[in-house]
């Protein structure tokens, strides 16, 4: 009897090995228009180094070495892919993809199936995502510590293969209607006449900020929440375990990632943040203006290092949105970083509960592989009035792209604005 396949969700990940021959297998059974299947091998700053990192149905690599595309059907691919590329060179990752030649969405195509097989195991891989845009981001295979992992990602793109792999870094000759790719130039290509020198004009800087809320407009856009406002906070871990992660920059720049989102979606861009550790601090809310620096200038607080006392900084955050400045017009997103030790159970499953009843959304976010206690059981917690809660875990936050992050952390808050709406806990009609 055949063994039954290992499910993997949608931004879960698990460990496959640091050497080998991986085979991705992609099928389908009906599409609006044909299926172009590619993989991307990725650098530092997820780019591909060269266009020869550019593996599709025009340059399909070869057997053994780091990637290849082995069969390319009217109903299915399948990759080869060597792991140990990925612990021996300067490649990151590999990431997979599809998109339609024509017409038609991802919405359309019926039966896609995405299976890893490797050392023995056959993996399926969940793809929630697939949605309205013509080309889908599947998978990544990435390098972790000294071993190689495997994510599924179901994230949407808008346009063809060839805007995919330009957005990846691919230099795709002459552009492409979405139908077509050139072949990646080559080396032998002719040289061009220089063109005449034109005076450079000043133009200001664009902030990482403002780069970054391009990002969330896109996510937004996808969520079909591009007109949503509401209050954003943020909550930081501050417990021993965390001290290199405040040290190397790692909070840092998850706080600009989480002040971009305050200042699509908050009228007056503020970002209310807290950290904690058995002890909490509320600091001076953050803004565009002043996001240099931020995090160094709240850590250390009195009380960092130690355990974490979780429930103590939700009943503040709860405080403030509830008691301080009540506004059932107002959604409140509340990112909550966490590398583990989760273990009042009981105090944060009744404040879950409590908090329920009012127009706040809490995203959970594990950094790293530790005990969640009750947050990975979120979905299953009884008694609240709605699900007001969504959790996942990250290996390293600096190795997952900003459009990645992005979506999962708004997996879940359109449902839960459509059910807070639907049970008058949230009693607006402005954002849609």
């Amino acid at each position: 009897m055949a063994q039954q396949p290992e499910q993997l969700v949608q931004g879960a990940n698990t460990p496959l090995g640091s050497s080998g021959i991986a085979r991705i297998e992609l099928a389908w059974t009906s599409s609006p228009s044909p299926l172009d299947t590619s993989c991307f091998l990725l650098g530092p700053g997820g780019r591909v180094a060269s266009d020869d990192d550019f593996i599709f149905y025009n340059q399909p690599g070869r057997a053994g070495e780091r990637v290849a595309l082995v069969t390319s059907e009217e109903r299915g691919a399948r990759f080869e892919a060597n792991l140990a590329d990925l612990q021996a060179g300067t490649i990151e990752k590999f990431v997979f993809a599809a998109a339609l030649e024509g017409t038609g969405t991802f919405a359309q195509v019926e039966g896609f199936t995405l299976t890893v097989e490797y050392a023995g195991r056959t993996i399926a891989c969940s793809l929630a995502g697939a949605g309205q845009e013509a080309a889908l981001v599947l998978a990544e295979i990435y390098a972790y510590k000294d071993t190689v992992k495997l994510r599924p990602i179901g994230r949407g793109f808008d346009g063809g293969l060839g805007p995919l792999a330009q957005s990846f870094g691919v230099d795709v000759e002459g552009g492409t209607s979405g139908e077509e790719v050139a072949e990646p130039k080559s080396s032998a290509s002719p040289v061009p006449p220089e063109p005449p020198v034109i005076p450079e004009i000043p133009v200001a800087p664009v902030g990482r900020i403002d780069l970054l809320k391009k990002k969330v407009a896109v996510t937004l856009e996808k969520k079909r929440i591009s007109r949503q406002k509401g209050k954003v906070a943020v909550v930081f871990d501050a417990s021993g375990s965390m001290n290199k992660l405040y040290k190397n920059g790692t909070v840092q720049r998850a706080f600009e990632r989480i002040l971009a989102i305050a200042a699509s979606l908050d009228d007056d861009g503020m970002l209310d943040v807290w950290m904690f550790a058995l002890e909490f601090v509320r600091a001076q809310p953050a803004s565009a203006g002043d996001y240099e620096g931020y995090v160094n200038r709240v850590y250390p607080f009195k009380g960092a290092g130690g355990r974490n006392n979780e429930p103590a900084v939700m009943e503040d955050v709860i405080r403030k949105f509830t008691v301080e400045e009540p506004d059932s017009a107002v959604p409140v997103y509340v990112v909550f970083f966490s590398d583990g030790g989760v273990s009042e159970t009981k105090k944060i499953s009744r404040l879950l509960t409590e908090s329920s009843l009012h127009p706040i959304f809490w995203q959970f976010v594990g950094l790293g592989e530790s005990n969640y206690g009750v947050l990975r059981k979120l979905d299953d917690l009884p008694g609240r009035l709605v699900d007001n809660a969504g959790f996942f875990a990250l290996d390293d936050i600096d190795t997952v792209s900003d459009e990645d992050l992005y979506d999962r952390l708004f997996e879940e808050f359109p449902d839960w604005l459509n059910e807070a709406r639907s049970k008058n806990i949230l009693r607006d009609g402005s954002g849609t």
